[in-house]
């Protein structure tokens, strides 16, 4: 999380919710994850290299260019960008307001759109599911990127309050999967 620094991102646009089990299915034909019965809830058990495949996918069916946000992106948007409140979770300082995470979760993910959103209208990024990011891991932003893993960021249904600030950050291998995380698309 430390040092602070600036970072300039240029104009992008980032998914309200995260990728739905419904969107997902529609897009690949199966549906990985292991919290079933309503397809609103966010896909999970999906690596990064799935992630890859589901957006090219998306692409070819849509003719857009989806992707999956950089971490600098995906900080900016959770903040509440330009009209940022300077929160500590994505919309709030309350975490019950935003965040399905261990104590309130029932050890399962929810319905997207079901805790208030950020300042941008953006649902869930702060807990429910882990969201891959399309950059390499580094410990710092000093150090150099690590192409062993990949960046996570907001925290899950299975973490605690800390995990899901909007500072907290988290990492994975590639070809890694979990039932904490899934996704959220870029453009």
């Amino acid at each position: 999380e430390k040092p602070a620094h600036s970072e300039y991102v240029s104009d992008f646009m980032i998914g309200e919710t995260e990728v739905t089990q419904a969107l997902w299915q529609a897009v690949m034909g199966s549906n990985p994850s292991l919290f079933t019965g309503d397809m609103q809830r966010p896909v999970e058990n999906v690596s990064w290299d799935d992630c890859q495949t589901f957006i090219r996918k998306l692409n070819q069916l849509t003719g857009e260019n989806f992707r999956l946000p950089t971490e600098a992106e995906w900080e900016y948007a959770a903040r509440g960008g330009n009209r940022s409140q300077g929160y500590k979770y994505s919309g709030s300082n309350s975490v019950d307001n935003v965040a399905w995470y261990d104590v309130n979760s029932g050890n399962t993910t929810h319905r997207v759109k079901t805790k208030q959103p950020n300042e941008l209208g953006i649902y869930d990024m702060s807990g429910n599911v882990w969201e891959w990011c399309q950059d390499k891991w580094c410990s710092d932003y000093n150090s150099p990127r690590n192409d062993g893993y990949r960046v996570l960021r907001g925290g899950s249904w299975y973490y605690d309050a800390r995990d899901v600030r909007v500072s907290d950050r988290s990492y994975f291998t590639p070809g890694g999967r979990s039932i904490n995380i899934g996704l959220r698309l870029a453009l």
